[in-house]
């Protein structure tokens, strides 16, 4: 990046100048946003006639070399930043010469503003381009353009760019060879500009196809036959011939991450391949899929394979989980939407028990296990952190007690719409030492008043969060509770992959308030908060 002619080098700076510049490199977005505003009103002649600033006889800010006034801008918000370019030239080319992430709307007429846009911004690296899906998008000679201005790019998602065509793409590869991430959504061109960017760029890490609209034929498999030693994970996403990636995805060796989610076919030949070829992947996804037990049984011989996403795929069963497991002993993560199919229940979780003690964290969907299960996880599973049940008609106060009284290193505790009452909660006043977080939605058997009254048994340290949104307690809240349930909702992270949503279940009237008052309760949820938020660590969960 290239030194305004007024600024002096970093290197002939004196000490002292660098020790009273270098706080400025740690300010959060806020501080920042206030030092920007400072070195406006000190850059010379930039406060207007009668506003009583009075300007000082020299612009200091030309003391800052541009590589530290560029890091103060990379800690601003981007209204800021805009703002802060405004201020004077050497401002506006610092901003745009610091600037790696742009996003940009990809109609048509961007071909006319690419060549001044690019100008500026000349050291992009990120580069998201979206377009509306009912305006025309850019085409082959825009994206040959912007390829050619961003030398350096690394990241590039493209977004309903249905003018650009298999060669566009070729062009990206040519242009941009440095590129490790490449995510394109429906759009029009075909497999042949994926195997062009594929070829073209060697450093590729990360491909993610979704929507695809140029792919050949259903009858035509395996259609791009180029290998790519540099591909880690590769995300295919609702595509109606997927499998004409299949050469691809068996000839990347050092694949490590595989999502299938929602694309039609039979997948079982790919997991095959996979099991074949790639005997080191460690991540899976498959979801709303064509796959049977044939092919999770193919999977048993990856070894490494530590995450496991069975979601929606009605042919797997028991027995496909079970030669998983009985394999796969490093597994440490297994999500599972049974769909309520009850083809993968307690057999298929007993197994994953005996043979998978490295399990951290398991999300059950539409699933049906019991005591007897759950039980054998609990007691063997001994890094057990992370427990999700969800839709489960089975899991009632017996699973929560045998729960509580065996998962010695659970954190975080999901329940969803499962038989689950005030009686099996109580269990968790004793159990689950290390257990910080509880989530409870759509369980009509559980009351407000226990949740109160289980975080004051826990002195504090837990955080209950529970779906009180039926019409006598709404009515009952006032306007403090709310910001208490409120805060409570941010305090608790989401467990696994589930997504809870606001439900309107009526809660009953609670026998805890016999045992504890009401608004005593409340007036405890709102200092368990407060001494949460102050004192408390939050691990952050992926």
């Amino acid at each position: 990046m290239g030194q305004s002619a007024s600024t002096p080098s970093a290197k002939s700076f004196s000490s002292s100048s660098s020790r009273r510049v270098k706080p400025l490199l740690s300010f959060s977005s806020s501080v920042a946003a206030s030092a920007a505003k400072e070195l406006a009103v000190m850059t010379k002649g930039d406060a207007p006639s009668g506003s009583g600033v009075v300007c000082p006889s020299r612009d200091h800010t030309l003391d800052l070399p541009d590589e530290c006034l560029a890091l103060v801008f990379q800690s601003l918000g981007s209204g800021d930043r805009k703002r802060c370019s405004l201020v004077c030239r050497r401002w506006l080319l610092v901003e745009g010469q610091s600037r790696h992430r742009l996003a940009l709307d990809a109609r048509a007429a961007l071909l006319e503003a690419a060549q001044v846009i690019f100008s500026r911004f000349d050291a992009v690296s990120k580069l998201a381009l979206k377009c509306d899906r009912r305006a025309d998008s850019i085409g082959d000679e825009a994206i040959a353009l912007i390829a050619s201005r961003c030398p350096n790019l690394t990241r590039l998602k493209l977004r309903a760019c249905r003018t650009v065509t298999d060669a566009g793409m070729a062009a990206v590869a040519d242009r941009c060879p440095g590129l490790r991430k490449l995510s394109v959504g429906s759009c029009t061109f075909g497999s042949k500009g994926i195997e062009a960017v594929v070829r073209g760029c060697a450093l590729l890490e990360e491909l993610s196809i979704k929507r695809l609209r140029g792919l050949p034929d259903a009858t035509v498999i395996g259609d791009v036959v180029v290998k790519a030693a540099s591909l880690r994970s590769v995300c295919l996403k609702e595509l109606y011939n997927g499998q004409c990636f299949s050469r691809l995805i068996a000839g990347s060796s050092n694949l490590r991450t595989l999502k299938l989610i929602r694309c039609s076919g039979d997948w079982d030949r790919l997991l095959e391949d996979v099991a074949n070829k790639i005997p080191g992947i460690i991540e899976i996804h498959l979801e709303k899929l064509q796959v049977s037990d044939r092919g999770l049984s193919a999977l048993s011989s990856c070894a490494d394979l530590e995450i496991l996403h069975l979601v929606k795929t009605p042919e797997c069963t028991d027995a496909g989980l079970a030669s998983v497991a009985e394999r796969c002993h490093l597994l440490r993560k297994v999500h599972i939407d049974g769909w309520k199919t009850n083809r993968i229940g307690d057999e298929g979780l007993i197994v994953v028990g005996k043979q998978c003690p490295n399990l951290q964290e398991l999300v059950l969907i539409g699933v049906n296990p019991t005591a007897r299960s759950l039980g054998l996880i609990a007691s063997k599973c001994r890094n057990l952190e992370r427990l999700a049940l969800c839709g489960s008609e089975t899991f009632g106060d017996a699973e929560i007690t045998c729960i509580a009284s065996k998962c010695m290193a659970l954190k975080k505790l999901c329940i969803k719409g499962c038989p689950v009452s005030d009686q099996g909660m109580e269990a968790l006043v004793g159990g689950c030492p290390k257990l910080v977080k509880v989530k409870v939605k759509k369980c009509r058997g559980v009351t407000p008043g226990c949740a109160d009254w289980l975080m004051t048994c826990r002195d504090g340290m837990l955080a209950v969060n529970l779906d009180i949104t039926g019409p006598i307690e709404q009515q009952e809240a006032s306007v403090g509770e709310s910001r208490i349930i409120e805060s409570n909702e941010q305090l608790v992270d989401q467990i696994g992959a589930v997504g809870l949503l606001p439900s309107s279940s009526t809660s009953r009237s609670s026998p805890w308030k016999t045992r504890m008052g009401y608004y005593a309760g409340r007036n405890f949820v709102a200092s368990a908060l407060r001494r949460w938020s102050h004192g408390s660590s939050n691990s952050n969960h992926t």
